[in-house]
């Protein structure tokens, strides 16, 4: 049953990690080693929450059978002549030393598996987010044109990332070297290097996680308001039509770019080879572009000009990436962000609708499934939408809340052992008694998930800059997968030894006798540096209440928008245009949809047959063509479709013009994918 268990939770994980890789990255064009580092990385880190629960059941029932296995202690000689009375009754000390039997856990883990297990995970983990990850992240990230030139600027720009860590190893290296009472071991060494790397862990972990304690709570909450929820999302569409802007100009900036190194590389050149590369990634339209004003017979020697060097080719590369990658996140965000807007507009005004049937103001074109004939009708629609989901929120966030003050008090108090303070110990210990191992199960998996979800719900929501961010949809690039991996493989550890601090089974900060669990054994004895354990691992978390406070007021936010970063402040009178620009640029693109809607449904009354695709085709251009331009007036778009609904026009030449191959001078050899090929 045990082998069952520890296999059933490595499957599940494994698909948990699979499923999240899916949604956040693109199986289709992402590199295999970007994946592949990515999902291991997630893969270990939620491996190690869901299999320390049953380390603990299993370290409680051995326990248990090192208490039952003391020898009782040994009688006096004296004791011979007690009275008949006292020998024959026995005494209130000694029925309460009287303790329950062993029951072993169903999932018990037998000894030397868990050891292995957690060495393995951890050592692995390790090495991907100190070695492989920050290597592959560069490696991504380069522009090169060659295996060897990647690898190459992926070492030169880790160089000082892992000297730092070198510096701070020497130092804690020094200060145990300086203490004659120690004698410094590969056991003590090992020991100071997960220190280290735990030390570093927790700073970060303390961040994040007073951040994800009341923002969670607050996020439920706020979204059983439909109409702060509205305004939060007409917000949001005024920044990203900014953000969508600026990537479209920096997109035609570096395609105008591209065309000029295009234009002056011709197709005998050496550099040649690496314009084909550039051109790859380019968009098809603007391929298209750049092959059509080229002149096959120009050669380029007959001309004295001035070529780029390999080196402006690289970076040249390294921009297209990474314009490329921005452009269509933004599209694709804009969309979804788009359909956010209008099914709350929706909500809003089925509200008052008194014939209880959720009405879409742009029904789906697709014919409705089977769930949504028999089990979500539009009366079902109506009442979750309008009803139930709004209660269904705010319990909840009433229920996270409780769990978030409970989290702050334990963080406060976990190094209390007498008398016991942390109200996840006094859990674990009354369910001790009782031997209740599903009990304790259940509440160190509900205790621990609930720390990594306000923990990695923060890094999912964290955005430095455009620089880092995890976007879904399969729209986040090779640098932020690999980013949030190394960062869940550096809190993980600290934040398991966390809440084993909270459960009292860590001895170093506890410093209670007790059988530890192997998950511990394999960080050695943090005693080895006295004032880490005995200060830095205790007081540190407290400030998790200043950060608590400083996230229910906004602080941080507020700060931001001092300083000119645009966020949602609900007294700023520029939250205000912010919201008034996104409300307009909504109603736009609800007028936009509404005209193309109308025009088709004229030409199926006039012509009385479905549209034609090349129509189609030119009304998604005249749509791409007025987000990039969002000041074209109306009227031109309005004589265009009375155009177009006076006689259908032949697009032929349109579709044989988009049939043309990519590029004029792209390599027209199949290329072969290899595993560490650029998307």
């Amino acid at each position: 049953m045990s082998a069952l268990a520890l296999a059933l939770e490595i499957v599940v994980v494994f698909f948990l990690a699979l499923f999240l890789l899916h949604r956040y990255g693109d199986f289709r064009k992402q590199q295999r080693m970007v994946l592949f580092g990515t999902l291991l990385a997630w893969y270990l880190c939620f491996l190690i929450v869901f299999i320390l629960p049953l380390d603990v059941s299993t370290t409680i029932y051995k326990q248990c059978k090192i208490d039952h296995e003391e020898p009782a202690p040994s009688l006096s000689p004296s004791a011979n002549h007690t009275d008949a009375n006292t020998s024959a009754t026995p005494t209130k000390s000694e029925s309460l030393t009287a303790v329950k039997p062993c029951y072993k856990p169903w999932s018990y883990i037998p000894d030397g598996i868990m050891p292995v297990f957690w060495r393995v995970v951890y050592w692995t983990s390790q090495c991907l987010t100190w070695l492989l990850l920050p290597f592959m992240q560069s490696y991504a990230r380069s522009g090169g044109f060659s295996i060897t030139g990647k690898i190459k600027t992926a070492l030169i720009e880790n160089a000082i990332y892992y000297g730092t860590y070198l510096l701070i190893f020497g130092s804690l290296l020094i200060y145990v070297a300086v203490h004659p009472e120690w004698h410094l071991s590969w056991y003590e060494l090992q020991s100071i290097g997960i220190t280290a790397a735990n030390t570093w862990g927790l700073f970060l972990l303390v961040l994040l996680l007073g951040y994800g304690l009341v923002e969670i709570p607050r996020s439920y909450w706020n979204s059983s308001r439909h109409g702060h929820l509205l305004i939060k999302t007409y917000f949001k569409a005024s920044k990203l039509m900014t953000e969508k802007a600026d990537a479209e100009e920096n997109l035609e900036d570096i395609m105008e770019e591209v065309r000029k190194v295009s234009e002056s590389i011709k197709y005998n050149h050496p550099l040649r080879k690496y314009i084909d590369t550039v051109l790859r990634k380019c968009p098809l339209d603007y391929q298209e572009k750049m092959g059509r004003n080229m002149d096959d017979y120009e050669d380029f020697d007959d001309k004295q000009n001035t070529y780029p060097s390999e080196k402006s080719l690289v970076k040249l590369h390294k921009q297209v990436i990474y314009a490329v990658q921005r452009h269509n996140r933004t599209q694709v965000q804009w969309q979804i962000l788009l359909q956010q807007a209008l099914h709350l507009e929706d909500v809003a005004k089925n509200e008052s609708s008194s014939a209880h049937q959720f009405l879409h103001s742009f029904p789906s074109s697709e014919p409705p499934s089977w769930v949504g004939r028999y089990l979500y009708t539009p009366t079902a629609e109506w009442y979750w939408e309008c009803l139930l989901k709004c209660w269904f929120y705010r319990c909840l966030s009433v229920v996270l809340s409780v769990f978030s003050v409970c989290v702050v008090w334990s963080e406060c108090t976990f190094f209390s052992t007498r008398p016991v303070l942390s109200l996840f110990a006094v859990l674990i210990q009354l369910a001790e008694r009782d031997y209740n191992y599903l009990y304790i199960q259940v509440a160190c998996f509900l205790t621990i998930s609930f720390l990594c979800t306000c923990v990695y719900s923060t890094v999912f929501r964290i955005r430095v800059f455009n620089y880092y961010y995890l976007a879904p949809h399969h729209q986040t690039d090779a640098y932020s997968l690999q980013f949030s991996g190394m960062l869940f493989c550096r809190l993980t550890p600290p934040l398991c030894l966390n809440f084993l601090g909270l459960i009292h089974m860590d001895s170093a900060i506890s410093h209670q006798q007790k059988e530890q669990t192997a998950y511990t054994s394999i960080m050695g004895s943090m005693r080895v540096l006295s004032f880490i354990a005995n200060g830095f691992y205790i007081y540190y978390p407290m400030l998790i209440v200043i950060l608590c406070i400083a996230t229910y007021f906004s602080l941080g936010t507020r700060c931001l928008n001092l300083l000119g970063f645009q966020q949602f402040v609900g007294d700023s009178e520029m939250t205000s245009d912010l919201i008034d620009e996104g409300r307009e640029l909504i109603r736009r693109e609800k007028r936009k949809r509404q005209r193309i809607e109308d025009g088709e449904n004229r030409r199926r009354e006039r012509y009385g047959q479905r549209e034609d695709p090349s129509v189609r085709s030119h009304e998604m251009k005249e749509t791409s063509y007025s987000d990039r331009n969002p000041q074209a007036s109306h009227s031109q778009r309005d004589n265009m479709e009375l155009l177009q609904d006076a006689e259908p026009l032949d697009y032929n030449a349109d579709t044989v013009e988009e049939s043309r191959p990519a590029g004029r001078y792209l390599s027209m050899s199949s290329s072969r994918s290899r595993i560490f090929d650029d998307v």
